[in-house]
């Protein structure tokens, strides 16, 4: 009640009796002196919080400034090419598929979404190249759209496990301590076993983001049995009744045959020892390497099941198109954008606001 009082000053700054908003200072005034210590102590802190929170910005609008380089070279040079046509023809077609190729959407999704184009545009008779852009959005938001709600984590009821998977150099390690920080925030009491004993420093990484996250890490030593630092984490995880189980895991590329025996191993350790809980096998991608990271996808798809794709640096590039052919030709949904280097620019994804941030 005294929230107007506290935004104009302190009690004894007033010389106003009426605020900007029309409500009565001295009425207020009255009250915030016969308010208690600890009643103006309160409103304060909330006062406080109200304010950082308004300079917070959003989900969407970390998404949207996330993907402002993917938008110029998208959205931008759509707008370009359907201004400089007065008529839809071949030639504005091939131009939007050099685009579409261009912005890493993929070859065969390219060209489905142009056979489609052409078959609105004649079936709905439309004559100016201006309204091509709106259909456009149209086909891009079917093929992103996921009726199963399969673009988020799948860890509900607990306990649950994520295991994460990825070759060195994409985000593994950080996306971790993102993931890690952000289930906490949600109430959730979360734990990391440090799987990849292979590359050096690969604990000594994971530990420092465990501390920023303030969660627990189980760790062995470097070159250690990645299995049996996997069934510690369970046995810990069980033990001190955590929700989820986050798992590093070795992000060799080199050898498929080798690579598929790891993970093999650690998935049998998982499920003899930790039945109950909830699965997740997240394959971390750059968003950078575009079309070199579909193809990544490709052979993890091959030797195991994942679920779901986490994609970062993705306000680092203009390849953004590479979530539209990941869901299109591989049919992974992705489940986590990396928008920022903070620990709080890892969020979940949503097809819907995706396609609004690269049209917008």
């Amino acid at each position: 009640m005294f929230k107007n009082l506290f935004k104009w000053g302190k009690k004894d700054k007033v010389e106003e009796n009426i605020d900007m908003e029309g409500n009565d200072l001295n009425k207020e005034k009255d009250l915030l002196e016969e308010a208690s210590v600890e009643e103006i102590e309160d409103l304060e802190v909330k006062l406080t919080e109200e304010d950082s929170n308004e300079k917070k910005p959003g989900f969407f609008d970390k998404l949207f400034a996330g993907l402002d380089k993917t938008r110029k070279d998208f959205t931008d040079k759509i707008d370009g090419i359907l201004h400089s046509y007065k008529k839809i023809d071949d030639e504005l077609f091939d131009d939007l598929e050099e685009i579409l190729v261009t912005a890493d959407v993929g070859i065969n999704t390219t060209m489905n979404i142009i056979d489609n184009l052409k078959l609105r545009v004649k079936e709905e008779k439309i004559k100016e190249p201006q309204a091509v852009k709106e259909l456009l959005k149209q086909e891009i938001m079917e093929i992103m759209n996921n009726e199963d709600g399969s673009n988020q984590l799948n860890i509900k009821p607990s306990p649950a496990v994520i295991l994460v998977v990825g070759v060195n150099g994409v985000g593994k390690t950080t996306t971790i301590g993102k993931l890690a920080y952000n289930l906490k925030k949600e109430g959730n009491k979360v734990l990391i076993a440090a799987g990849d004993t292979f590359r050096a420093a690969a604990i000594e990484q994971l530990e420092e983001w465990g501390n920023r996250a303030g969660v627990d890490i189980i760790a062995h030593r470097e070159g250690a049995d990645p299995a049996a630092v996997i069934y510690d984490g369970i046995q810990a995880a069980k033990a001190r009744k955590t929700d989820v189980l986050i798992c590093d895991t070795a992000g060799r590329l080199h050898n498929k045959k080798n690579l598929m025996n790891e993970l093999n191993k650690i998935f049998r350790v998982v499920e003899r020892e930790y039945p109950e809980a909830k699965k997740e096998v997240l394959l971390v991608l750059d968003a950078t390497t575009g079309q070199n990271a579909i193809s990544q996808a490709k052979v993890f798809k091959e030797v195991t099941n994942i679920t779901g794709v986490c994609l970062t640096k993705l306000d680092g590039t203009a390849k953004g198109g590479v979530v539209i052919g990941l869901q299109s030709e591989l049919s992974l949904p992705v489940k986590l954008v990396g928008v920022g280097e903070g620990i709080e620019d890892l969020q979940e994804f949503n097809p819907r606001d995706f396609v609004d941030a690269i049209f917008n």
